[in-house]
């Protein structure tokens, strides 16, 4: 959802609210609160008070303004950072990769209605590729083709009694382009959504790559494709073409599934994306569910030599952030401060592993 300055809104998790005082970017927003506070908070986790637009509504109605004469000074005009067929109303921030997306068609009640599935192509390469998912135990080919960079293209239009089908699946794709910076390897990866970010309204968040909120799946980083360069050595100094046979697959360590970048992740703590089913889970229950999680991440993230790992904890009343501190008291090799504001709100916190960098 879209806000404007002057705009009443509600905190979605949690009682309170305030008006909003500017707009930082397309995610973030700052309010000053009913307490009489400005903070910055992401546009996702805010509501609009459609009591206060109900009750401006009616005064207009009873007693509309009569025009006014006003000397309007025209906006600078900027040129944005990138412009693409993604986004060529502003700026792609999101990194750059492969995506599948989910945008409901009604914004105002995001949790019903139904949904187009997106498969967007957020980088200067061409794009090959084939889509399989999983219905009742039957593997399933969705669609296959070319796009182009920097595009995308509705996949299907679904109803919410079809999500269950497009939760698991794989792509397969190659990426072109007539005069490459690299060469990269094809790709295939899995997809495994779970079926309960559907149904939870925070999950649907504001973003570059579409106009409206939805879940936004990163297929694949661009920066974790494998580059056919890093292949050469061995080829040029004789390994033999025996090392191209299958190896026994080993477990991805746990990290692996939150990297966003070179020895870097994002660990998003919030309950539904930990267990589908929070049914019958008292608070403390929850907490150290999540407590797990974090050290599970972390002790990932020290194993296999990341500098620094953000950890997503929320705006609610600091019960985890404070547990989050307490137990990095344990990991002498680590320090830690607020995450970047402009990307994750007040919500979220940098761990950096000192050995590592």
């Amino acid at each position: 959802m879209k806000f404007s300055v002057g705009d009443k809104v509600n905190f979605l998790n949690e009682k309170g609210g305030g008006t909003i005082t500017a707009i930082i970017d397309s995610k973030l927003v700052k309010i000053m609160t009913d307490d009489g506070f400005e903070m910055p908070v992401l546009s996702a986790d805010l509501i609009l008070d459609y009591r206060a637009l109900a009750e401006d509504d009616i005064f207009e109605t009873a007693a509309p303004a009569a025009p006014v004469q006003k000397d309007i000074q025209e906006p600078e005009e900027t040129v944005p950072e990138t412009t693409s067929e993604i986004n060529p109303w502003g700026t792609v921030k999101e990194p750059k990769g492969i995506y599948l997306a989910f945008e409901p068609h009604e914004q105002q009640w995001i949790l019903t209605g139904d949904m187009d599935v997106v498969l967007l192509n957020n980088t200067s390469y061409d794009m090959l590729y084939n889509l399989f998912f999983e219905r009742e135990g039957t593997l399933e080919g969705i669609d296959y083709g070319s796009l182009p960079a920097d595009s995308k293209v509705v996949l299907e239009t679904i109803s919410r009694d079809e999500i269950e089908n497009w939760t698991r699946g794989h792509l397969q794709f190659m990426l072109h382009k007539d005069l490459p910076e690299k060469l990269y390897l094809p790709v295939h990866t899995e997809i495994n959504i779970k079926a309960g970010r559907f149904f939870k309204e925070g999950n649907y968040l504001s973003n570059t790559l579409l106009q409206g909120k939805a879940i936004i799946v990163n297929v694949m980083p661009q920066a974790g494709i494998e580059i056919v360069s890093e292949q050469e050595h061995a080829k040029k100094f004789g390994q033999s073409s025996k090392t191209q046979l299958a190896q026994p697959v080993k477990e991805k360590p746990l990290i692996e599934k939150h990297k966003t970048g070179m020895n870097e992740a994002v660990v998003d703590l919030h309950i539904a994306e930990l267990i589908d089913n929070i049914a019958g889970l008292t608070s403390h229950d929850m907490l150290n569910i999540q407590i797990a999680y974090f050290k599970k991440a972390l002790n990932s993230a020290l194993t296999n030599d990341y500098t620094k790992v953000t950890f997503i904890h929320g705006v609610g009343n600091g019960v985890l952030k404070s547990a989050i501190i307490k137990e990095l008291e344990e990991y002498e090799e680590t320090e830690n401060k607020m995450a970047s504001i402009s990307k994750f709100g007040v919500g979220a916190i940098d761990v950096l592993i000192k050995n590592n960098e």
